[in-house]
């Protein structure tokens, strides 16, 4: 059983056991939260649900960490101008373990 759910404006495919990082939430480490972002779950006897019929389900996860990701290098360049710039963005994240999908 899988499903796909948004949250922070990011889609992640999710089954479970998975850890995924998404964007931070406000919740300490160790803390349960639920995932309602819904767009569409697999059953285990493949059927596929999407819309209506995934309404009330939901994700039981667990907050693992926070964090911040990898620098991003921002380079602005003009030729013959002698314009640049550089500058770095590190994104903070929330790393949650996926305990349960419930249809």
């Amino acid at each position: 059983m899988y499903a796909v759910i948004q949250t922070g404006g990011k889609q992640y495919r999710v089954a479970p056991g998975d850890k995924i990082r998404v964007d931070t939430i406000a919740e300490e480490v160790g803390a349960k939260v639920e995932l309602t972002g819904i767009l569409a779950l697999a059953n285990d006897d493949g059927q596929f649900l999407t819309g209506p019929d995934v309404s009330n389900s939901k994700i039981a996860a667990t907050v693992t960490r926070h964090g911040r990701g990898e620098k991003v290098i921002v380079f602005k360049f003009k030729r013959k101008k002698q314009y640049k710039r550089l500058y770095g963005h590190r994104q903070n994240f929330t790393e949650v373990t996926v305990d349960q999908v419930i249809a």
